[in-house]
């Protein structure tokens, strides 16, 4: 079959294919093809049954019998080497087409790219090897993360998914993971040990069933049982493969396991060693091993450094590639504003085009810039405010910087659309629109004064945005405002592996840095603005690690929620904070220790804050004179309201309502 390709990128061609179209089923409803091969030289599509090899003798058949055909003698072996050197292979899956470039000749993928969107919309045609460094550069250099990232996967569809992939053998219990791109069944550490235990038939008949699956392949190549990680040292797996179950007794069967699971345990890096779901490290890379298939992509390595709260929840979405200055919207963005396609919609947003817009309009020497969304909350529990805005991620590459930038971007919850839903009119919503993003800065100030320690610099932008609502000025176009800050490297605290308090002197500077965040946290009366329940701990305290890789500072992200309490005292408000040890108290090895650590750090903060007012009252009570004051809970009311209560709180009745709550 010979289709001519439509022009695009200057590429105009007669385009032969062997096999059926891209996606094709047969009457079963299976793909005709899961392989492909793109010639590049002379244009034409493989996609018959068999491997990439078989393809490209197909081809070079194909094009000695057209040469034969007309009167040609047939390729000479450089001219074959030469046609092959300009092919890409692909692979299908049900939905999309990926390419598997070579990194070395990223030119070919992008070429082989470009034929490939006049067969398929764009948004169906993926990047593989993105584990090379080159792949991912020429992928971000175009404004295309969103190719080369996988679906994001809330921390909730993680630990569903990793508890419907367990899978059992013969009739033993469930202690296999099962992958079901690549069919492969995973075996953990404690999975190992639960040997040990099992009566003297069962153990013997459920190690060779393993012993015999991890030497054999499926269909798709892949093992049919490996080990978890996939980082495990090829030691244990051979020590595994070298027992011989029918020449050791039960005792000696079991002493073999018992080994192996120790070293097994002993390699693998700290934060795995727990094996549960609710170990937010061991959750995202088993997650991570059972979505993975064949050459996928290694989402965690398109920004390095990114802390593991970000990992997967990113969505990239299609942006924009700067050209020589110019900028050059993804062409997703056109195939939306002709056919106005529902699944586009959900990727084409015209918030990231806005942003892009923006940072062009500021930035005159940007080299790329992508744009993903944060789609799920990151906080471990689900109160910590659900929030009206949208959350964003930017990585921006400027000529003046040797590496990207990485910044986070928020919309603020109450805009003027979210006004003018309440019914307001136009001029109302624009006000208290305007009084909510300076009340907003307010705060941060005020936090400043009483020593959270937040990120150093922050920013404000706005953009338009047309209003979809019942209010009478449906259609109407308003400004969305925005406050962008630097990524803050590091851990949240909720998230650091529970292996690591085992260490004491890990756990003890995570005791006062904590301690010390938890008092300053408590006197800006941070509480969530909908349930009024406490924040702290849950999601925007950043540990950064010293050199030592013990604890060195605690940064909070955000001062969402602060000044929400300033009417409570501070013996009713002190008790929420006593969960930081409660919830830790099962990893760490001396709990008073810990405790007193925290409570010191606690009462050391807090006098000090105290101690700092009474001796510069008048920088305090004058920081906000300018600003309205009224009962009704405005800022300069929250913040006289926050300075009597501490002037006037009793430091050692606030500790001991701490260390009670603690001990209870």
């Amino acid at each position: 079959m010979t289709r001519r390709v439509p022009v695009k990128y200057g590429i105009m061609c007669a385009m032969k294919i062997l096999g059926e179209k891209i996606f094709a089923k047969d009457a079963d409803g299976r793909l005709e093809s899961r392989v492909g091969t793109l010639f590049l030289k002379t244009p034409g599509l493989v996609t018959r049954r068999g491997v990439h090899a078989m393809q490209r003798v197909m081809w070079l058949d194909e094009v000695n019998a057209e040469r034969a055909a007309e009167g040609l003698a047939p390729m000479t072996p450089e001219e074959e080497d030469e046609e092959l050197s300009q092919s890409v292979d692909l692979v299908f899956t049900e939905t999309m087409a990926l390419i598997r470039p070579d990194p070395d000749h990223m030119d070919l993928a992008i070429k082989a790219d470009e034929i490939l969107q006049t067969m398929v919309s764009k948004r169906r045609i993926r990047f593989l090897n993105t584990h090379s460094a080159k792949v991912r550069n020429a992928l971000r250099a175009r404004g295309e993360n969103w190719r080369m990232a996988r679906a994001p996967i809330s921390q909730e569809d993680m630990a569903r998914q990793i508890e419907n992939s367990r899978v059992a053998i013969d009739t033993y219990d469930r202690i296999y993971y099962y992958n079901h791109s690549t069919g492969t069944r995973y075996l953990t550490a404690e999975g190992c040990a639960g040997f040990e235990c099992l009566p003297s038939q069962t153990l013997r008949q459920q190690i060779k069933s393993a012993l015999r699956l991890m030497g054999s392949r499926n269909r798709f190549g892949m093992p049919e049982v490996d080990l978890f990680p996939l980082t495990t040292p090829i030691d244990i797996k051979l020590a595994f493969k070298a027992i011989n179950p029918d020449a050791l007794d039960d005792d000696e069967l079991k002493a073999a396991i018992r080994k192996i699971y120790l070293d097994w345990r002993i390699s693998m890096p700290v934060g795995l060693r727990e094996e549960s779901v609710d170990n937010f490290e061991w959750r995202n890379e088993m997650s991570r091993t059972l979505t993975a298939g064949p050459n996928d992509t290694a989402v965690d390595e398109l920004i390095q450094g990114i802390s593991p709260e970000f990992y997967r929840q990113i969505e990239w979405l299609p942006g924009a590639m700067i050209n020589r200055g110019q900028v050059v919207f993804d062409s997703l963005w056109d195939e939306y504003g002709r056919t106005r396609d529902p699944e586009l919609a959900q990727i084409c947003e015209e918030r990231v085009r806005n942003i892009i817009f923006n940072f062009a309009r500021l930035f005159s020497d940007i080299e790329y810039i992508n744009v993903g969304r944060i789609t799920h909350s990151l906080a471990r529990s689900p109160i910590a405010e659900s929030r009206r805005g949208s959350v964003y991620i930017i990585q921006l590459k400027t000529s003046e910087r040797e590496k990207p930038n990485v910044l986070i971007i928020r919309f603020l919850k109450w805009g003027i659309a979210e006004h003018l839903d309440e019914g307001k009119d136009l001029l109302q919503s624009i006000l208290e629109a305007n009084e909510y993003s300076d009340y907003i800065l307010d705060r941060r100030l005020m936090c400043q004064q009483l020593g959270m320690r937040l990120p150093l610099r922050i920013g404000y932008g706005q953009c338009p945005e047309r209003y979809s609502g019942h209010n009478q000025y449906n259609g109407t176009t308003v400004m969305a405002y925005y406050n962008i800050r630097n990524y803050v490297p590091g851990t949240a605290s909720d998230k650091i592996p529970p292996p690591r308090f085992r260490n004491p002197a890990f756990a003890l500077k995570f005791a006062v840095l904590m301690g010390e965040a938890a008092a300053t946290d408590l006197i800006v009366g941070r509480r969530s603005t909908t349930t009024k329940e406490n924040l702290f701990d849950k999601f925007y305290e950043v540990v950064q690690m010293g050199d030592d890789g013990l604890p060195a500072r605690v940064q909070v992200t955000s001062h969402a929620g602060s000044f929400v309490n300033y009417l409570h005292s501070f013996e009713e408000s002190v008790v929420p904070y006593a969960n930081v040890v409660r919830r830790r108290r099962e990893f760490v090895t001396d709990l008073p220790t810990f405790a007193n650590a925290f409570v010191e750090g606690f009462e050391r903060r807090l006098r000090a804050a105290q101690r700092d007012y009474r001796e510069n009252r008048l920088s305090y009570d004058e920081l906000f004179v300018h600003r309205p004051f009224d009962v009704a809970g405005s800022g300069a009311y929250r913040w006289a309201k926050t300075l009597e209560r501490l002037d006037q709180c009793d430091c050692d009745s606030v500790v001991s309502a701490l260390r009670k709550a603690i001990e209870s």
